[in-house]
């Protein structure tokens, strides 16, 4: 790794297969998420994973990230 460059990792690590094989911006999918009527994590999870036919591992990346950043959490 180069000096300067950064891995990112956690939940973001995911954002460039998410896109890639469901065809929408991150952005998308946190307003997606944002303007739900659902506010619990594994809910959220649960619906993007029923409505969108998104993966576990993803649809829960998507959910931790954005409620993360609702909670002020880098």
């Amino acid at each position: 790794m180069t000096e300067g460059s950064e891995r990112v990792k956690g939940p973001a690590s995911y954002f460039p297969s998410i896109e890639r094989d469901y065809g929408r911006p991150i952005e998308e999918w946190q307003e997606l998420i944002r303007s739900s009527d659902l506010t619990r994590h594994m809910e959220l999870v649960n619906w993007l994973k029923t409505e969108y036919g998104i993966g576990h591992g993803h649809a829960n990346a998507l959910v931790a990230y954005t409620l993360a950043e609702e909670d002020g959490e880098p």
